[in-house]
Order: structure tokens, then sequence, then C-alpha cells
């Protein structure tokens, strides 16, 4: 047994809620999932973030004892549910499940939901959780109604209730808002956060929403073709992303070609110092639009202004330098119209730049000050 599962089953007051060490799933020739590990500290909501045949439901489903495992370790609360030689039924793993679509049951009330889970509990209990439940979600005037007879926002939150009746370990949530309109999702998700917060729920929600992973967790893991391609908070990932992809993920950058050589970064928007960590040779630079600034007279190369596009509170400037076609997004105070050609000065220390050979190290991110 691997130290880091030891070290989880023998800590388990103070242990992670949940450790997943080198879980790894094959459909036949197929690799759904790859080796992934993460653990996950109790009372924290950790999201799973990748496009559709990334792997994200099938973790999921192996926490939950619905799958084996082909190899690998799973630890809940101290216990070790799938391993070598053991495998823990879903019934006794403790684990509640938010399905995507809900699955309720249409013959049952509100209230009967969300009893449908508790099990060994004397009547009255059961209807003081049930009530208490249905009070935190804002469904206490509903509690006779069937599902037919709710929103899709009050039947999440009936969904919700039920999970968290018999007081899991951990609770799972497949894409839990995918099927509430642009409105209610805002809403409803932040009545979920709120709920789970106040509870001290360990959360695992599955998404293919960058923005909805940022906004939601304390950690995140993003899964790429079966593996953890990168883990860490939502403000880790946005400033030091293992990848030109990872960073284009977690909003808007302007990529272009440059090449390290003599300690120099040379890009299309000016030469940089490059850090020690950077390879020479060929590579990809990222920046993000906020971190360029424009100015009628400064350092930095020239840009011609081929669109301007108010958002609100700041303004996005679309440009060409040369070839290069780029975005800044400055001020609304700030004045540009198609035609103009400003400065392009360039804040190098929120340069991101990746090797264009090989895997990227997480750690290349931030360059130096400009020659």
């Amino acid at each position: 047994m691997d130290l880091a599962v030891g070290a989880a089953m023998d800590n388990t007051a103070n242990g992670p809620a949940l450790l997943v060490h080198r879980l790894t799933l094959e459909y036949g020739a197929v690799r759904a999932l790859d080796t992934v590990s993460f653990a996950i500290d109790r009372g924290a909501i950790f999201c799973l973030l990748g496009p559709s045949g990334s792997g994200k439901s099938s973790a999921l489903r192996l926490i939950a004892g619905l799958e084996r495992p082909t190899s690998g370790e799973i630890v809940i609360d101290g216990e070790l549910v799938a391993g070598a030689g053991v495998f823990v039924e879903p019934e006794r793993r403790r684990v509640g499940m938010v399905f995507q679509d809900f699955a309720l049951f249409p013959h049952l009330t509100v209230k009967g939901n969300v009893a449908f889970g508790i099990r060994g509990r004397r009547r009255a209990e059961v209807d003081e959780t049930v009530g208490r439940l249905l009070a935190d979600v804002g469904l206490a005037d509903r509690s006779n109604s069937y599902p037919h007879m709710l929103s899709g926002g009050e039947r999440q939150r009936v969904a919700l209730a039920r999970a968290l009746a018999p007081k899991p370990q951990v609770l799972l949530m497949d894409e839990p808002f995918s099927s509430l309109d642009s409105r209610l999702r805002e809403q409803v998700r932040h009545q979920t956060i709120d709920i789970l917060r106040r509870t001290g729920t360990t959360a695992i929600l599955v998404t293919h929403d960058p923005s909805e992973a940022m906004r939601i967790a304390d950690r995140i893991g993003v899964l790429s073709s079966g593996r953890l391609a990168q883990f860490g908070t939502a403000a880790e990932i946005y400033r030091r992303p293992c990848s030109p992809q990872m960073a284009c993920s977690f909003g808007a950058v302007n990529t272009m070609e440059a090449a390290v050589e003599d300690g120099s970064l040379r890009t299309p928007l000016g030469d940089f110092r490059a850090p020690p960590s950077a390879e020479p040779g060929l590579a990809t630079v990222c920046i993000r639009p906020q971190h360029i600034c424009l100015h009628p007279d400064g350092p930095g190369v020239r840009g011609r202004v081929t669109g301007v596009t108010c958002i609100g509170d700041a303004t996005e400037v679309q440009l060409r330098v040369d070839d290069l076609r780029i975005m800044a997004r400055v001020s609304d105070m700030t004045s540009f119209s198609i035609g103009d050609d400003p400065c392009v000065i360039v804040d190098p220390s929120h340069l991101f730049i990746f090797p264009r050979q090989g895997r990227v190290a997480p750690d290349v991110a931030a360059l130096g000050v400009a020659v």
C-alpha cells in the first residue's frame, strides 16, 4: 500500500475526506482514467473540470462505487473503499449523489423523496431531518408537492436535500446546473453553494464550464483525455497555467510564437529577459488582454487598431502588429478609434512562456523584467 494511502487511513480525524490515488479505469483498450490522484480536505468544494469524454463522470462513478477501478485506490473518511482486493459496495460508502437529471421519484412527494434515503432512524427523527433540510433549501411550503409540480430549480433543490439527508461523507454532483436556464442557473448555484458551506459538506462537482468552476470551487482538477492535467485553486491555475490550452480555458489570452535565445525572449511585441527556467529554442507565449497597455507614445511596438468594443466598465481593442492579431482590454476612459496606431506596452511579469516541444512544466509561467 502506498504511503499516502496508509497515512490517509491512519489519520481519520485530520486526514482528507477523500483520497484518490493512481486511479485507472479501462474499457478494453480504452483508458477512461489514467493514474489520476488527488485529495480533498474536509468541508471543501472540489470541481472536476473537463470537456465531454475527459473522464469526469467516470471518476464520479468510481468514487460512488458504481464501477470497479482497473487499478488504484480510493479512501473515504479514512476507509479504503476500493483497492487491491478491496471493494466496498455503494450503499456502504456514505456517498451522496446529485444527478444531472435530478432522478426524483415521480410517485413520491417532495417530503417522500427527501426521506427516501434515510435508514435506521426513528420516524420523529426522520421528520425533523426532512423538515430542516426543506427549510434549508427554501422548500418547506412545497413538502406535499410532487416533482411534476415543481420548477427546474425547485427539483434541483429537492435532489440536493435528498442527497444530504443521510449525512454523506462526500457529496457527488454531476453537472447539477446544466439543465437550468442561465438566469436560474446562477440563482440555484448560489443557493447550493451556500447550503454546502453552511452544512460543512465535502463536495465534488463535475462541470465542463471553467467560469463555473472558478466561481465555486476551493480546488479544481482539470481532466484531459483521462489524465489530471492540472490541480490547484482557481487563482493558481489562472495565474500559472501549465499549457497554452489551459491558459485559454481560464480566460482570454493572446497567443504568439516566440524564441528563447541568448537569455532573451524574442516576441512580436518586443524582447524581454527570459527567466532561468526558460529552455532555449522555439516557444509559445501567452498574455492576457488586461496586461497589455496602449499609449499614444512611449516604449513598445506600434499596432494598428482594427476594432473597438465597449463591454461596460472596460473596452476591448483589437489590433494588428505586423501579421499578429491581438486584443487589449483597457479602461473605458481610454479612447481609441479604428485606424489609430498606439504603442503596445506589455507587462512582462504577466507573460506565460511554454516550450514548443515536450510536456509543459507548470512552473514555467512568469517572465522577468524587460530588457
